[in-house]
Formats: structure tokens, C-alpha cells, sequence
């Protein structure tokens, strides 16, 4: 298969879309008049075809997207994409319903034109499918098929053919798995609402289908691309009614349109040297497309309503624009080895037949100069042109994808010999009229010599002196030559330490602005500890008067009088604790003591109610033997009677007042817990949350209240 590059029109379809359901109800006017299947009559916008509002999308695809499948798989790239205003039918036509044989859009009927091409084809050849599906969204580049890769940028490859660094790719081998993968990258896509638009499309899309096939037996490799593309579309913010975030989107979307119109102008201008690809990110990865090496099929959808006449004009005058541009379209081909055999012994062929051309056009040169007539039959004039032609009309294989080989038709040959044969005329009428000049000079020249001569001896001796004088000039200049380079070298030597001294004092500027910042941080974070520190002197005054106050209280019920509150923390911490230590010490023994005696009490409160009771015993019996031996027996029952109740009488007594004594050491010894517990657990606190600049030898073992004083008896 020859690899030859030829040149086409960028293909461009004009589709309108019925009135929508708002238009109506507005009573917007339908405004353009079709004369044929290529126009648009009004102003006449002509243009590969034009399909109007009852247009299916089965008509749609078979009309111009079907054969763009062959070629790819020819090994062409190819691109459809679609233009137009927002809400003008742009996603309808590229995707549809997805899911809908009669509504699905030009990409899934590609996903199953595809594999059916395959299916029918040479059972030899082997295809490797791989998809991609991005968005440029906000002029970054995302994965829709993982939403992790949110800036991937652009590179070239090794022909200089962009391609986005990093982006997904899945291999697919069945139409369902190319639908799996624009479900899944249509549902990570940026959508909003706006007043034209219920589901605005709030990014360009771009689903990449890239094709390689192998022959098996004769090894030969195709590769394809096919881009199909569904920009986002021009908005009015007047219309459209965006804000906040939906508006910074339209700025970035008709900002990507803009640099996509400036490619398109320069390009269809065909005299800018500079094609501004660069400038958005879209237009980078559609280079190819647009002047390259790609077969390129644009879409422009347009609004029939008279709302939107304004921006319909514009997109009907960006179509005529674009349809101007030439694309050069070559098959992809990967040479084999054999193949590069071959076309190495051609290029070598082709090398020396022009060799020998050239040599032989040198010499009849040489004889026109010479002022020899160069007869017809002899001239290489037609032998040049057919070796030309017999070299170009081969089939040559080149790398360069870009590079445009001609064919030259029988009569352009004959035109141009007969253009050659007057150039050769017209340089021999020159040479002629130069020889004739010459030989008049020449003879002029004779004459003046002749007169000159006998002045030769003095133009000799001036010739001497000048001689000498520029040998003089020649040390001078060679002098001055040596202190220009000495003067270089100083300078290149000087430059050089002041580039070194630049980069120590930015180095040293860094250095300075690390350290001010760190300076700064020193000086927040201390003052944010002297804050800190300030709270923490605060609150252990605060504390410390609670524990005053708390031991004061105590005090004047143990009976040791009042201790005076400190009114604001000072310097001497230490001093503070020192005395409230020597406090609890002193109110510790105290209580140690009393708990001591309130337990010897007890003990006697005990061994007194012992004896009492045995005691009452030893009287009730001895009475009731000194009733039996001395009383009449009349008289005893009385006697005892009284005896019991006097008895009885005694141990109430006794019992009330062992009761007062025990509600009294109760009430004593709940009360005292509860003081003495408060004081050492705000002892406890205070302690433990005293700055570092406290002294160890001011704190105190915290230590429970049972362990202090014991537990209170009884």
C-alpha cells in the first residue's frame, strides 16, 4: 500500500434542530429557508451538507460519520466534533440517547460500526482497541475514567504529534465494553442548569478510539485514531443567566471557543506564519485536526429561532471559515524491515539520478558562460523534467506525514518545458548582451593599460611603500586583536563572578527570609507562652486562694483561727506553697490526733456499755435474791417491779446518751472528710498543674483522705 499524503477539505455539516418547547411558547419565529441539501438560502451559506429539523440520526451517521470508520481502520485519523451555541443540539448529535436504537448519537453507532467492520474483514489481520474518554474542564485536562487525574498535560511524541500525558486507557473488544466505558465517563462529567439548558454541558469532552492491526503473515502494521469530540457551547450571559460558579465556567468555555476561532481564522487565512495552537489546551490536542494529519468532519449546530439569530450567523460564518482549511491525510503505515530495504534502494536510485542531472546542467552552464551556444538537442531541458517525473510518480514511503508529493499531468509538462525553453531563451538573449559588455570592457581595459605603462615603475614603488604600511597596519591590528581577546577573557572572567556573587546573595536572601520567617514564628509562639503563661499564673492564684480560703475554714473549726487570704499571686510561688504546706501539716496532726482520742472514746464508750450491761446483770440477779431471802413474799413482785423499771429507766439513759455521743462523732467526722478531701484534692490540682518554673521542693504527694486521717470510726 503506497503511503501517499493527500490533501482534503475539512468536511463541514450544518444540522438545525426543531423549535424547543420555550421557543414556543415565546412564539420565536423559525428562520432558515433551505434551497437544496447543501444550502442555507436567506444570505446563502453553502456548505458539504446541510440537514434540516426532521433529520434522523440514523441519516445523520450514514451521511457522514459511516465512512469515516473505513478510513480508520485504513489507517487514517480521523476527528468529528461538534460547534454551537449552548443548547443548540450539539450532545443530541455526537452521543443521544445511549441506550436507544433509534436515538443513539454518532459515538455509540461508531462503537458497533467498528466491530462490525472488524467482524468482516481478513481473518489474518489482528486489531489491538484502546479507549479514552477526558474533559477539558476549566482549562484542566481531566480523566473521566478516573476522577483522581484532575491535570494532565499535554506532550508530543516522537513524530511531534500531541497526545495527553497519563490518560486512561482501556482495551475494549466488544461494542457493551466501549458502552461500559461512556457510562462510566458520561456520569463523572461536569453538567449544570441553566436558563437555556436544562443539562448543560459544562466542558469539552473528547472520546479517543485508537485502533492498531497487524497482518499476520506479511507483517504489516496500521494504526488509526478517531477523535470524536462535544465541545461545550458559546454562551450569553444575558441569556443564560449564569453566576457564581456556572459563570466562571462560560468564561473559561468561550475563552477555549475563542482560541479554537482564532486556529480556525489563521488557518483559513492560509498567509500567518504562526497558527496559535498553543494558546488552550483544546486546540493543542486537536492540531492534528485542524491543518494536520487528520480527515476531519466538523458539525455546526445551530438554533432555527429567531432569539438566537445573532449567534446562529455566527456559527453558520465559523463553518464557512473552517471549510477553507486543507487538511493532509496519510495512512499511518509501520514499515517493516523489508519495506525499509526497499525504500532505502529508491531514495538511493532517486539520489543519484539527481546527481547525474545536476552534473549535467553544471556543464551546459559552463558552456553558456563561455559564451558557447548550446544547440536544442543538446540542452537536458525535457530530460530533466521526464527523470523528475519518473522519480516522483513512484510510489516513495517517507516518515514525514506532513511532506505533499505532486503529480505532473502531460500538460503541465509540455507547459512547463515550454516555460523552461523561454527562461533558456530569455538567459541566452542575458548572456549574450553580458559576453558583448565584457568584451567592451575588456578592450577599454587593454587601452588603459597600454596608456598606464610607463607609469608602471611609480605604481610599483607605491605598491612597495603600501606593501610596508599595511604590514605595519597587519602588527598593529594584531595587537589590538590580542588585547580584545585579553579584554573578553577579563570580561567573561568578571561576568562570571558576578553571576556567582548573584546567586550567593540570593542564596543568602533565601537564607534571610527563612530565618525572618522563622523569627516571626519564634516571636508568635512566644507570645502565645506568655499568654499561656499569664492564664497559668492567673489560675493558680486562683486556686491558691481557693485553698486558703478552703484551709481558713477549716481552721476555724478545728479552733486554730483564721488564715489570711493572699489578695494576687506574686514572685514567690514557692514561698505560697511552703506556707499552705506547713498549714495542712499542722491541721493533719491535728486531726490525727482527734481521731486518735475520738477511737480511745469509743473504745471506753465500748468497755463502759460492757461493764454496764454485765453490771446490770450482777444487780438484777442479786436483787432478785434479796427479794426471795428477805421480802414477804407479798412484797417481792413489787419490789422487782420497781427495781426493773428503775433499771430500765438507767439503760435509756445510758442509751441516749451513747447515741448523742455517736451522731456527734458522725457528724464530726463526715464533715471533717468533706473539708479534708476538697482541700487535698484542690492541693492535688495545684500541684500538678504548677508551671515548670516551680520548685519540685514545693510540691506535695497527693494522698486520699482515708490514708491521711483514717477512716472515720464508727
Amino acid at each position: 500500500m503506497a503511503d501517499v499524503p493527500a490533501e482534503c477539505n475539512i468536511k463541514v455539516l450544518c444540522r438545525f434542530r426543531p423549535l424547543n418547547q420555550s421557543e414556543i411558547l415565546r412564539g420565536d419565529q423559525f428562520l432558515p429557508k433551505f434551497q437544496a441539501d447543501d444550502t442555507v438560502i436567506g444570505k446563502s451559506y453553502i456548505f458539504d451538507r446541510v440537514f434540516p429539523t426532521n433529520t434522523t440520526q440514523e441519516q445523520v451517521y450514514n451521511t457522514c460519520a459511516k465512512q469515516i470508520v473505513k478510513d480508520v481502520l485504513c489507517g487514517y485519523n480521523g476527528t468529528i466534533f461538534a460547534y454551537g451555541q449552548t443548547s443548540s443540539g450539539k450532545t443530541h448529535t455526537m452521543e443521544g440517547k445511549l441506550h436507544d436504537p433509534h436515538q443513539m448519537g454518532i459515538i455509540p453507532r461508531i462503537a458497533e460500526d467498528i466491530f462490525n467492520h472488524i467482524f468482516a474483514m481478513d481473518e489474518n489481520l489482528e486489531f489491538h482497541i484502546k479507549v479514552s474518554y477526558f474533559e477539558i474542564y476549566m482549562d484542566k485536562i481531566r480523566d473521566l475514567l478516573d476522577v483522581t487525574k484532575t491535570n494532565l498535560s499535554v506532550h508530543e511524541d516522537k513524530n511531534r504529534v500531541p497526545y495527553v500525558k497519563g490518560c486512561t486507557e482501556r482495551f475494549v473488544s466488544s461494542p457493551d465494553e466501549v458502552m461500559d466505558v461512556i457510562d462510566e465517563g458520561k456520569a463523572n462529567r461536569h453538567v449544570a442548569v441553566t436558563n437555556m439548558n436544562e443539562h448543560s454541558s459544562r466542558s469539552h469532552s473528547i472520546f479517543l478510539i485508537n485502533i492498531k492491526q497487524e497482518h499476520v503473515e506479511t507483517e504489516q502494521k496500521l494504526c488509526g485514531k478517531l477523535y470524536l469530540v462535544d465541545l461545550a457551547g458559546s454562551e450569553k450571559v444575558s441569556k443564560t443567566g449564569a453566576a457564581g460558579a456556572v459563570l466562571d465556567e462560560a468564561k473559561n468555555i468561550n475563552k477555549s471557543l475563542s482560541a479554537l476561532g482564532n486556529v480556525i481564522s489563521a488557518l483559513a487565512e492560509g498567509t500567518k506564519s504562526h497558527v496559535p495552537y498553543r494558546d488552550s489546551k483544546m486546540t493543542r490536542i486537536l492540531q492534528d485536526s485542524l491543518g494536520g494529519n487528520c480527515r476531519t468532519t466538523m458539525f455546526i449546530c445551530c438554533s432555527p429561532s429567531s432569539y438566537n439569530d445573532a449567534e446562529t450567523k455566527s456559527t453558520l460564518m465559523f463553518g464557512q471559515r473552517a471549510k477553507t482549511i486543507r487538511n493532509t491525510a496519510s495512512i499511518n503505515l509501520e514499515l517493516t524491515a523489508e519495506q525499509w530495504k526497499r525504500k532505502y534502494e529508491k531514495e538511493k536510485e532517486k539520489n543519484k539520478t539527481l546527481k547525474d542531472t545536476i552534473q549535467k546542467l553544471e556543464a551546459e552552464l559552463n558552456r553558456w558562460r563561455n559564451g558557447e551556444d548550446v544547440p536544442e538537442t543538446e540542452q537536458t531541458t525535457s530530460d530533466v523534467v521526464n527523470r523528475i517525473e519518473a522519480v516522483e510518480e513512484r510510489p516513495v514511503l517517507d516518515n514525514d506525514t506532513s511532506s505533499i508529493v505532486v503529480r505532473i499531468s502531460e500538460e503541465e509538462r509540455q507547459k512547463y518545458e515550454e516555460e523552461i525553453r523561454k527562461l533558456y531563451k530569455h538567459h541566452l538573449i542575458k548572456i549574450r548582451r553580458d559576453l558583448s559588455v565584457s568584451l567592451l570592457s575588456t578592450h577599454m581595459m587593454i587601452q588603459l593599460l597600454a596608456s598606464s605603462r610607463g607609469d608602471g615603475d611609480k605604481v610599483q614603488a607605491e605598491l612597495g611603500r603600501l606593501q610596508v604600511e599595511s604590514d605595519c597596519a597587519k602588527a598593529e591590528v594584531k595587537e589590538v586583536l590580542q588585547a580584545l581577546e585579553e579584554l573578553a577573557i577579563n570580561y567573561d572572567q568578571k561576568s562570571q563572578e558576578v553571576e556567582e556573587k548573584g546567586l550567593q546573595n540570593q542564596l543568602l536572601a533565601d537564607q534571610l527570609s527563612q530565618k525572618m520567617a522563622s523569627l516571626m514564628e519564634l516571636e508568635a509562639e512566644l507570645s502565645r507562652m506568655q499568654e499561656v503563661s499569664g492564664q497559668q499564673r492567673k489560675r493558680i492564684a486562683d486556686v491558691l486562694n481557693g485553698l486558703m480560703r478552703d484551709l481558713s475554714e477549716f481552721s476555724t473549726i478545728v479552733g486554730n483561727g483564721e488564715i489570711k487570704l493572699p489578695v494576687e499571686i506574686s514572685g514567690a510561688i514557692e514561698e505560697e506553697f511552703t506556707v499552705a504546706r506547713l498549714y495542712i501539716s499542722k491541721i493533719k496532726s491535728e486531726v490525727k490526733s482527734m481521731v486518735k482520742r475520738c477511737r480511745q472514746l469509743e473504745n471506753m464508750q465500748l468497755e463502759c456499755h460492757r461493764k454496764m450491761e454485765e453490771t446490770g446483770r450482777e444487780l438484777s440477779s442479786l436483787y432478785y435474791r434479796f427479794c426471795y431471802v428477805h421480802s414477804p413474799q407479798s412484797s417481792a413482785p413489787s419490789c422487782c417491779l420497781c427495781f426493773n423499771r428503775g433499771l430500765s429507766q438507767s439503760l435509756s439513759l445510758q442509751r441516749i446518751t451513747s447515741n448523742r455521743l455517736r451522731s456527734f462523732l458522725f457528724l464530726f467526722f463526715s464533715t471533717f472528710y468533706c473539708r479534708n478531701h476538697h482541700i487535698l484534692r484542690n492541693t492535688v490540682h495545684l500541684l500538678f498543674s504548677c508551671p515548670e518554673g516551680c520548685s519540685s521542693a514545693g510540691r506535695v504527694s497527693p494522698r486520699p483522705p482515708s490514708q491521711a486521717a483514717g477512716p472515720p470510726a464508727g
